[in-house]
């Protein structure tokens, strides 16, 4: 449904995009900011790489100031998806919400938060759910500059997850992990 980005990278003031079609563009010059609205995609799905955002530490996600706007002390990107089952059309995630709205928020000490529908989540939490509706933080969902080469050039075990979270097997992974750390607790 919409995207709300507020110290993110380029984004100093808070920015909304409403999406009412099922397919969506974002169009513009060099430098106005494409990148960063499908790293903010990225960022609220869960990614831990700050590489693959195109930064070397926490702190480069977060506005940094510039003569018109100060700087920020925290990155906010929300994501609102339509959980709606209307017209016969089953909910896309397993909640009882018409809108489930994603948060994560970052600050300036490296600290982390994760909301779902405004109340406080672990990533774990936002990635099993993410899993069982085939919605994943990868590249392939949101295939970015660089990206499509990255897929024909990576190592055969990395283009293997990439499938899996594709077909939505990564909710398995992660109950594999999960039952093997109890094992081995145990």
């Amino acid at each position: 449904k919409s995207l709300e980005i507020a110290g993110f990278k380029s984004f100093a003031k808070k920015a909304s995009l409403e999406f009412t079609t099922s397919i969506a563009g974002i169009v513009g010059p060099n430098g106005s900011g494409k990148s960063n609205v499908a790293e903010a995609f990225r960022f609220v799905l869960g990614e831990q790489s700050i590489k693959s955002m195109r930064g070397k530490r926490t702190e480069d996600l977060i506005w940094n100031g510039s003569q018109t706007a100060p700087r920020a002390n925290r990155a906010s990107v929300k994501l609102s998806f339509d959980n709606s089952s209307q017209h016969g059309r089953p909910r896309l995630f397993d909640i009882d919400f018409d809108t489930v709205t994603l948060e994560r928020i970052i600050h300036r000490d490296s600290s982390s938060e994760y909301l779902l529908n405004g109340s406080p989540v672990r990533l774990k939490d936002i990635l099993e759910m993410l899993s069982k509706a085939h919605i994943g933080a990868s590249g392939h969902h949101i295939i970015s500059q660089g990206e499509a080469d990255r897929i024909l050039s990576v190592n055969p075990r990395e283009r293997k997850s990439m499938i899996e979270e594709a077909l939505g097997l990564k909710i398995y992974h992660y109950k594999k992990e999960e039952s093997l750390r109890k094992l081995e607790k145990t």
